[in-house]
């Protein structure tokens, strides 16, 4: 696993450059003066604004900007599709691989726990950047001083949890932590005022600056499989290697041990969901929640260090909404096996389902699979299923689902089979499965907001816990008069497999029978689209259900308004 580690480096990637050499290969600087390793690659560039690896346009430094670990290009947080969450500007603990670059052409970042001196130079350069403070010439720097107390401590503060993944702190213990670990990267990543111009400290004291003032510069190291490091190099540097602290540099340590830091958040996968995650099961459902900005008394929630080991009221939260229409990582038998681009499933000894990210409750709604491989004596069943569908046996086990199975190309509901076509399907074959659901659906058009459910922590993450009510489920299933569902092979269409189906909100869903791989296609690109009938892919409900769900946020906070307090939460 590629990790990123926080640093400055002089010697910059220009962006847009895919090529690190003519040779292909990467080059090792050596700094013969002291033996400290460079930046990994001289173009014999100081820094600068580069244009952005998407659009081409200049780089911003006012915005949010994520360089790629592979090509070194930058790129504006407004030209990246992935959901990328509260961050800030000159953020130093990620890794981002852009489209270009990704092997399977969607982009992917991770964020990491910072150490406390990357959290230092993320706070001093957003601080330099947006103008004041003091003159560092007093301490041996180019750029502007701030105040430990009165400027970086409470930059950090307000911006804790887009900083690190680590909780936040419940004494002020880590102030003095902060100040030790600043003093020790002084020549190195900072400066520092320790005493006014009389020679005593004042109460602002100390000040500290960073190294350079070219904010260009700065930008996350990348642990690269060969174990290089980046440490803050260049002339700037260099002027200032026989100053303050000692002539030599310090070379800061950094490791590419596999060992997990104490509080380390596990590494999201691609599209942000965590690995380490709980899975629907037992009744109940658990959905990945992510900071509500718009929610009532929301700073002072940030801000206040009282609620350590407390329940955290839900509606400060909202559920998060996937990027794209994929399989879900959460809704599955955790013995099936997703892909990295979770587009792609395969099964393990018997019958278990796997749920997509998005549902379908109105329209008419398309996606295809295809069967990918399929050793001796493993089937499959594709269709549609609602939330309450069993993940742990065939889909069509229950009411919840319709199948139609790879063995004799027989359609399921409620385990009962029924002949629909003279074949099955096999390895190669590119499956079409349409729903068509009219408008009177009963089910409500607003997705559930959960802001009323209990928050659960699990591996540093918060997810809302929600439990199953399948009696009442099924005593409020009715037949949805003009629904229906076809299926396709290789462009052919089989028919109508269901008619009036029961109403509510279906989701496309992949059961499996042995080790048989089975990858899905949500759009836009289908291998057949249906002829001469009108439809949509299922890749148009990623945008539509943002809309829907913050609504339903919205509808939620307007209607409790004047009740959602933190001092009457219990």
């Amino acid at each position: 696993m590629v990790k990123c580690k926080a640093s400055l480096t002089p010697k910059a990637l220009p962006s847009g450059n895919r090529n690190y050499q003519a040779s292909g290969k990467m080059d090792y600087d050596s700094d013969e003066n002291d033996g400290v390793e460079q930046g990994v690659v001289d173009v014999g560039e100081k820094g600068g604004l580069s244009s952005c690896g998407y659009c081409g346009k200049l780089r911003n430094l006012n915005s949010v900007e994520l360089m790629c670990w592979q090509c070194g290009s930058w790129f504006h947080e407004s030209c990246i599709t992935f959901q990328l969450g509260k961050l800030v500007p000159f953020m130093l603990n990620y890794s981002f691989t852009c489209k270009t670059c990704s092997t399977s052409g969607v982009e992917i970042f991770k964020k990491t726990q910072a150490q406390m001196r990357d959290m230092c130079i993320t706070a001093l350069a957003n601080l330099q950047h947006s103008g004041g403070g003091k003159d560092g010439s007093r301490g041996g720097g180019g750029g502007p001083m701030f105040s430990l107390q009165r400027d970086v401590i409470p930059f950090l503060e307000q911006n804790w949890e887009a900083l690190t993944t680590a909780a936040r702190r419940s004494t002020q213990s880590w102030h003095t932590t902060l100040q030790r670990v600043l003093m020790k990267e002084v020549d190195v990543y900072f400066t520092v005022e320790e005493t006014g111009v009389s020679g005593e400290p004042t109460q602002h004291h100390p000040y500290f600056g960073l190294i350079t003032s070219d904010l260009t510069l700065i930008r996350p190291i990348v642990d690269a499989p060969g174990g290089w490091r980046s440490p803050l190099t260049g002339s700037s540097q260099q002027q200032q290697s026989g100053k303050g602290r000692g002539a030599k540099r310090k070379v800061p340590e950094t490791t590419n041990s596999s060992k997990k830091a104490r509080g380390d958040m596990p590494a999201p996968k691609l599209h942000g969901y965590p690995v380490d995650h709980p899975f629907n099961k037992d009744g109940y459902r658990y959905i990945l929640a992510e900071p509500d900005p718009h929610a009532p008394f929301r700073q002072e929630f940030d801000d206040s260090n009282d609620w350590a080991g407390k329940p955290i009221p839900g509606w400060l939260y909202r559920a998060l909404s996937p990027g794209a229409v994929l399989l879900a990582l959460h809704d599955r038998a955790p013995q099936l096996r997703t892909a990295d681009d979770r587009l792609a499933v395969t099964g393990d000894k018997g019958y278990c389902l796997i749920r997509a990210t998005h549902g379908v409750s109105r329209g008419k709604w398309y996606w295809e699979c295809t069967i990918e491989e399929q050793p001796e004596g493993s089937h499959t069943r594709i269709g549609w299923c609602q939330q309450l569908a069993n993940l742990q046996a065939p889909l069509g086990y229950d009411k919840f689902g319709y199948s139609w199975r790879s063995r004799k190309g027989t359609v399921f509901h409620e385990s009962r089979g029924k002949h629909y076509s003279d074949s099955g399907f096999s390895e190669g074959d590119i499956l079409g499965i349409m729903i068509d659901l009219p408008e009177k659906n009963p089910v409500s058009q607003f997705p559930p907001t959960y802001k009323d459910k209990p928050l659960v922590k699990f591996r540093s993450h918060l997810y809302y816990e929600d439990k199953d009510d399948v009696p009442e489920a099924l005593k409020n299933l009715k037949p949805l008069e003009g629904s229906r569902i076809k299926f396709f092979k290789n462009g052919k269409e089989y028919g109508e497999a269901f008619t009036d189906i029961y109403g509510g909100t279906y989701y496309p869903s992949v059961s499996l029978y042995r080790n048989i791989t089975v990858s899905v296609n949500f759009g836009p690109d289908f291998k057949h689209s249906p002829k001469s009938m009108d439809f949509r892919g299922m890749h148009e409900r990623c945008e539509e259900s943002m809309v829907e769900r913050t609504l339903a946020d919205m509808t939620y906070l307007v209607e409790n308004e004047g009740k959602l307090r933190l001092d009457v939460f219990t």
